[in-house]
């Protein structure tokens, strides 16, 4: 009897924590490679995992802020997905390196054509935009699920500052602080560009050594050249020499 009822409070408990740790980790939500800086470029990754046992996802739409467009929207190419881009005029033009913007990506949608995401699974959807806002800490993308069994489900509720975590929370992309590179993950930027350096740093050094090598090789063989070329004729020289000394 008493172990009948431990059994039972074990598997209640098991339960909560299910039931807790379930919906908190399936919502759609976004995170950076490396950093988001204020006023940089980002890599950012839109993770979508399936929370149906019944249904696979099919379909993404990602909404980005109107409050804070961006000039600059790359998505990378997912296998098995169609990716299509809609931009919306500009209330204020954007300036960007002298240039001005009138329009800017409002939305991207991920659309399955031969893949999927099963039960049990989730998928990253990349994305390289910028420049970031340096006047904002965090930007909110709202997105829209949709399942193969039709199901559509919306996480675009915004979250509020020291409030509870709505049930449909929109993606929230926190920005830090401004980089002098503006570029995000300036650290790994800058040694991969100090490794390309040495790298041609080492073939100049490499190509230099060379061609002193063939000189120095040209050098040598035209040497022996000539010594060749003063030893034969030295030697046909003694030759007609011996030939006159028999015939005296």
């Amino acid at each position: 009897m008493k172990l009948s009822r431990i059994a039972l409070a074990g598997g209640v408990a098991a339960s909560t924590v299910l039931l807790i740790a379930g919906p908190a980790a399936a919502h759609v939500s976004v995170q950076p490679v490396g950093e988001a800086a204020k006023g940089g470029y980002a890599t950012l990754n839109f993770k979508v995992p399936n929370e149906r046992d019944q249904a696979s996802t099919v379909k993404l739409e990602v909404n980005f802020p109107a409050d804070h467009p961006l000039s600059s929207v790359t998505p990378q190419a997912v296998p098995g997905w169609d990716i299509k881009i809609d931009k919306s005029k500009l209330d204020k033009p954007l300036e960007v390196h002298g240039k001005k913007i009138t329009e800017a990506v409002s939305k991207v949608t991920w659309t399955a054509d031969d893949s999927e995401i099963a039960p049990g699974y989730f998928q990253q959807f990349p994305v390289s935009v910028g420049a970031l806002p340096e006047d904002a800490d965090q930007l909110v993308f709202k997105a829209i699920q949709t399942y193969d069994n039709k199901e559509v489900v919306r996480w675009i509720e915004e979250p509020t500052e020291g409030g509870e975590e709505p049930d449909s929370p929109a993606p929230v992309l926190k920005l830090s602080a401004a980089s002098d590179d503006h570029h995000g993950g300036g650290a790994a930027d800058a040694k991969e560009g100090d490794d390309h350096k040495a790298a041609d740093t080492a073939a100049s050094t490499k190509e230099t050594h060379a061609a002193a090598s063939s000189s120095s090789s040209d050098t040598t063989a035209r040497t022996l050249g000539i010594i060749g070329i003063v030893i034969g004729v030295a030697g046909v020289a003694f030759g007609v020499l011996a030939g006159r000394r028999r015939s005296a």
